[in-house]
């Protein structure tokens, strides 16, 4: 008897994006001190989104090359996980945002947070997503005919 591998995301095609998430002391200078790592190098920090609590602070980025990225901020002390996140390009019109949630509430996709991109790609705005279910969020999505990115798309430069 053969033993199939299992299936991941990634055999079907789904086109996530490498989220960090860095956990900094809450007090001044933090969110200077994470940014600051990335300024002689040629990392380029593409989403940015901070959460506070009583102990500490949550960063969530997204950059053009996550695994160098990591390395960077880890050998700086700080502490990481990683997780897949999402990221949408908003059609243009006032209605972009309506849509994109109309679409995924239809497919009973739930949201647990999200985010704007530092960029526009293709003069559109974009989201990061994070959501219960990524595979079925991109097949909504697609279906919808939005266009998802995918982190080969971020590290290309596709946006410039």
């Amino acid at each position: 008897m053969s033993i199939e591998p299992f299936e991941t995301a990634a055999s079907h095609d789904v086109p996530t994006v490498t989220q960090l998430s860095v956990f900094v002391e809450n007090r001044v200078g933090q969110l200077l001190r994470l940014t600051k790592l990335f300024d002689q190098t040629d990392i380029r920090i593409l989403a940015l989104s901070q959460v506070n609590s009583v102990d500490c602070a949550i960063c969530r980025t997204l950059l053009d090359d996550p695994e160098k990225g990591a390395e960077l901020l880890t050998a700086s002390g700080f502490k990481l996980s990683e997780t897949e996140v999402i990221v949408v390009v908003l059609p243009h019109g006032k209605r972009a945002l309506l849509h994109t949630w109309m679409a995924l509430l239809a497919a009973e996709v739930n949201i647990h947070y999200t985010y704007p991109l530092l960029f526009r790609p293709g003069g559109c705005a974009a989201l990061a997503i994070a959501s219960d279910s990524v595979e079925e969020a991109v097949e909504t999505l697609r279906r919808q005919k939005f266009e998802v990115l995918s982190q080969a798309d971020l590290m290309q430069g596709r946006f410039e």
